[in-house]
């Protein structure tokens, strides 16, 4: 195997996954062009943004700025990982549906995922908080508000 290249095992979406990867390949392009993930954007590529976010192990990170070597051994769930057997949606998903937080739709995998994990911590959550967590994640179309009501609506359901 050339130097510049690299055996991973990783579990991507509950399914085991082995792939060579470049050693310079982000993890947002392994999962876009070789597994045809494509809730995973490409948007600014240094980070800033959140349309590349998935969650690593757990926790959100943005794939643009993450090797995909690092990979290797790693459980990452993208937006096509929250669907049920069946195709269902997640709560998160239907609330953004009825809270009309989708606009172009570009930065909504991201945000979901986003609040996703911010929602499985189980916290009652001010509007502050769920601000301040989904900070890492940029919308042009919708001002925010119906995101974060959302969220908000979500987490009043699991705390009741």
């Amino acid at each position: 195997m050339p130097e510049q290249m690299k055996m991973i095992q990783c579990v991507v979406n509950g399914r085991k996954e082995t792939l060579c990867v470049d050693v310079r390949e982000s993890l947002l392009d392994m999962l876009r062009n070789r597994l045809g993930l494509t809730s995973v954007k490409k948007g600014c590529e240094v980070g800033e943004c959140g349309a590349c976010t998935v969650i690593l192990d757990g926790e959100t990170i943005d794939s643009c700025i993450y090797l995909a070597a690092w990979a290797d051994g790693r459980e990452i769930t993208t937006l096509e990982g929250l669907l049920g057997p069946n195709g269902e949606l997640t709560r998160i998903q239907e609330a953004f549906l009825e809270e009309g937080a989708v606009q172009c739709g570009f930065c909504t995998p991201g945000f979901i995922l986003s609040a996703e994990v911010l929602l499985r911590r189980g916290e009652k959550l001010s509007r502050e908080m769920i601000r301040k967590h989904m900070a890492g994640n940029l919308c042009r179309c919708t001002g925010y508000e119906n995101i974060v009501n959302a969220v908000e609506k979500v987490n009043r359901e699991r705390n009741e």
